[in-house]
């Protein structure tokens, strides 16, 4: 078994696909879609690289808003399926911990939930750390740590039959299986200082960090849910200049 089919990313791509459909899911759609292209829109990035870009969807958002954008994943199925819908792309199968592209490329680099998937971050954030143009950007949309530590069991009722959010073990950095529809991957949890730590020793800078609030709709339930408890940060690091 290779080490993607151990992540559970082979048997779920159709799923993926299918979950995906061609607006995102409820957290991009409602959520993290918004902020996320007014974070790119703010600056004149002329090219990008997004890492596990997946069926390339925020690629081809990029691409809309004119950035030339390299779109790189591990799953075979997926970078097919981005390069079916998007035959003019650039997207290349591969992981962030073994990017094969040229230091200072990139104005932008992207990891639109996918930090979650890595197994060896540190190295990843290395790479993808080097591949940044000296004043690049490094934008992040990520589950938050509380998130992660609470996995599939979140919320419970207590004792009184009040719906509450609950987690444990939030500092034991593990790999989570999660499965909903027909897809079943193993993620990452690991509490938001390995996240900041691993960021500030490669020497990037926080310039912007945000725990966006759902809008434009979406089911009303996970609408409540996400503004008592929001899921997702944002977070825009830079690499200073030489």
């Amino acid at each position: 078994m290779s080490a993607q089919d151990s992540n559970g990313w082979d048997a779920s791509a159709a799923g993926w696909i299918a979950a995906q459909g061609s607006e995102g899911d409820f957290g991009r759609r409602f959520v993290l879609d918004a902020p996320m292209i007014e974070r790119v829109n703010r600056q004149r990035f002329r090219n990008a690289l997004d890492v596990g870009c997946g069926e390339g969807r925020f690629c081809r958002i990029m691409r809309d808003l004119g950035v030339r954008t390299v779109g790189i994943d591990p799953t075979e199925a997926l970078i097919a399926r981005a390069r079916e819908l998007d035959p003019d792309g650039d997207y290349r199968l591969g992981t962030a911990e073994g990017l094969d592209l040229a230091a200072d490329s990139f104005d932008l680099a992207v990891s639109y939930l996918s930090l979650i998937d890595i197994d060896d971050l540190p190295l990843a954030l290395k790479c993808v750390t080097a591949c940044l143009k000296p004043g690049g950007t490094l934008l992040i949309a990520n589950l938050n740590s509380f998130a992660t530590a609470a996995g599939a069991r979140a919320w419970i009722c207590d004792s009184e039959g009040l719906e509450r959010f609950a987690l444990e073990n939030y500092l034991e950095e593990r790999s989570v299986w999660l499965e909903w529809a027909d897809i079943r991957i193993r993620n990452w949890h690991r509490p938001m200082k390995t996240y900041m730590q691993l960021l500030l020793e490669n020497g990037l800078q926080l310039r912007h960090f945000d725990e966006p609030a759902p809008s434009g709709g979406g089911d009303p339930a996970r609408v409540s849910r996400q503004r008592r408890v929001p899921f997702f940060h944002i977070m825009e690091w830079q690499k200073p200049d030489d």
